[in-house]
């Protein structure tokens, strides 16, 4: 299929959800055929609300490894790839690290004389292997091939196992209970494969669903066993989730049944909860965590408890009709640890960047470090930030935030300029320019993309001030709830206490069709020529 039919198949139109789901509301009980018990070592944890996640994470496939739970979620363009969130009660999430420690899939994801915005890393699979205690990621690239890295622990290191011709796209991968592994993906055509038994090569591959015309779409694949029976949980984008189930084996046949449509979801003004991942306790409960489409801040992981019928069918459990906002805990046991909080402060301390960062593309790294503060260097001389390589980028919290950078600009060149910038498909930044002998703090607004993601704005100063000394202080806030005339607003302090409004609101773009949501972004590039640094010595994320 063309480019352009993946990208409209993967969304439609994003409109205010109504409805109800196939399910009614039902009373909590235990998971359908699971018989676990609910021992003295298990509490149930406060309730919880959505979504459990107020970040961009989308496409989520989720499991459960001894008493841990692990995500994965798409990045598109960004660097390193396929983030795996940890967690020890579904609820609180940190970023333990990455599957794919780069884009080394062609030039284009180097900015290197080509792009890769809206490539990449789209809907894939993190799956663990008891066998030999193995976490397996998954995913096709430019609808080319499929790639292959595994783990012996979550934080990494990950390398890549093999690469396979086929490509398995919106792929789930299973491990089934005698280690065969399996792969179900499609789009509205769901093929199953095989794959050899270490990995590395298809064995077989088999058409065993397509989608009926008053469906429509089927993809976003999620591949499980479940007390003997076999089902592919399946998206219709956006708005709808449905599920194949076989008592016959991995290849089928396949009977559908619908699990949600047109579900009124729990964050406000955004879309319906769908493209996720269903994964059990240890007490045996059911949960699926979905992404809600909620632009102009992205896609935001959102939880809710399943219930199965008597005849082996998941039920979304819906408070008043909807997703809802708030359900009570998962029962699980007291974590071994606090997760590390999403927001908060980074000095860059240590030689290694925090797996909360992410690069737009791959960085050349000759020209940037970490040790007690980041150090970027020029490494693109260009007017066009779409186009400067090294610009490090970091999710923005919803459903408000702020985010403050100490920049030491002793080491600009003429031409350099650096900031802090709200960073997507239409963005703005406030920053240091200097030209000749001057420093100036200026707000630059109007850089825009137009739909096949080529520069069509390179900003237009709005407004600027002369500073002197050797430091500043740079702050963005961001509205990022679901709608239109959301805005962000820029500040500048020279002495990290005081800070002054810098420019007018800027207003985020809320389109679908770029996918990642907006983040803050750090950047330096050269406008004349390389040779310049900059050093960004704290970074602060805090909301309300």
């Amino acid at each position: 299929m063309s480019w352009t039919h993946h990208i409209l198949s993967r969304r439609r139109a994003l409109t205010t959800a109504t409805g109800l789901a196939a399910g009614a509301l039902l009373p909590p009980t235990a998971a359908h055929g699971t018989g676990f018990p609910q021992g003295p070592a298990l509490a149930t944890a406060a309730a919880f609300t959505n979504p459990v996640i107020w970040q961009d994470f989308a496409d989520i496939d989720v499991i459960r490894v001894g008493d841990t739970f692990y995500a994965s979620a798409s990045t598109m363009h960004y660097s390193p790839g396929a983030p795996v969130l940890r967690s020890y009660d579904l609820v609180n999430w940190e970023i333990a690290g990455h599957s794919v420690p780069v884009l080394d899939f062609g030039a284009k994801y180097d900015l290197n004389g080509a792009r890769g915005y809206v490539r990449g890393i789209w809907a894939s699979s993190l799956a663990y292997r008891p066998s030999n205690r193995t976490f397996y990621w998954l995913g096709q690239i430019d609808f080319a091939r499929t790639y292959v890295y595994t783990a012996t622990a979550a934080e990494g290191p990950w390398s890549r196992l093999t690469t396979i011709s086929t490509p398995y796209y919106d792929a789930g991968l299973l491990v089934d209970s005698d280690d065969t592994l399996y792969v179900a993906y499609g789009n509205t055509t769901i093929s199953v494969a095989q794959l050899s038994p270490d990995g590395r090569n298809q064995v077989r591959t088999q058409q065993v669903f397509t989608a009926p015309s008053s469906v429509g779409t089927l993809e976003g694949s999620r591949f499980y066993k479940i007390n003997g029976q076999y089902y592919i949980f399946l998206t219709r984008p956006a708005n709808g989730q449905y599920i194949l189930k076989s008592s016959s084996g991995p290849f089928g046949p396949y009977t559908m049944r619908q699990v949600l449509l047109d579900l009124p979801g729990p964050i406000a003004g955004g879309g319906v909860p769908h493209q996720g991942g269903l994964v059990q306790t240890q007490g045996g409960a059911w949960y699926y965590l979905a992404f809600v489409d909620a632009y102009p801040g992205g896609r935001m992981p959102a939880l809710a408890p399943v219930t199965w019928t008597a005849d082996g069918w998941p039920v979304v459990q819906l408070v008043n009709g909807a997703w809802g906002t708030s359900y009570p805990g998962p029962t699980v046991p007291p974590p071994p640890r606090q997760v590390t909080p999403m927001t908060g402060v980074d000095t860059f301390d240590g030689t290694v960047l925090k797996p909360r960062w992410e690069w737009n593309h791959n960085p050349d790294n000759t020209r940037w470090s970490v040790n007690n503060g980041l150090t970027l260097r020029t490494a693109t001389v260009t007017d066009d930030l779409y186009g400067a390589r090294n610009t490090l980028t970091h999710r923005i919290q919803g459903p408000t935030s702020t985010a403050t950078v100490q920049l030491d600009h002793t080491e600009m060149r003429n031409g350099d300029r650096a900031g802090l910038a709200l960073l997507r498909d239409s963005s703005a930044w406030i920053g240091v320019k200097r030209d000749g002998a001057g420093i100036r703090v200026s707000m630059v607004n109007g850089l825009t993309m137009d739909a096949n993601w080529n520069t069509t704005g390179t900003g237009t100063e709005a407004a600027s001030v002369t500073v002197s000394g050797s430091r500043v202080w740079l702050r963005a806030s961001a509205d990022i709830r679901p709608g239109t005339g959301r805005l962000g607003t820029f500040s500048y302090s020279t002495d990290g206490t005081t800070f002054t409004r810098l420019g007018p609101a800027f207003s985020l773009g809320n389109d679908w069709r770029f996918f990642m949501g907006y983040r803050f972004a750090l950047f330096h590039h050269a406008t004349q020529a390389l040779g310049g640094a900059v050093r960004f010595t704290r970074f602060e994320l805090t909301t309300p």
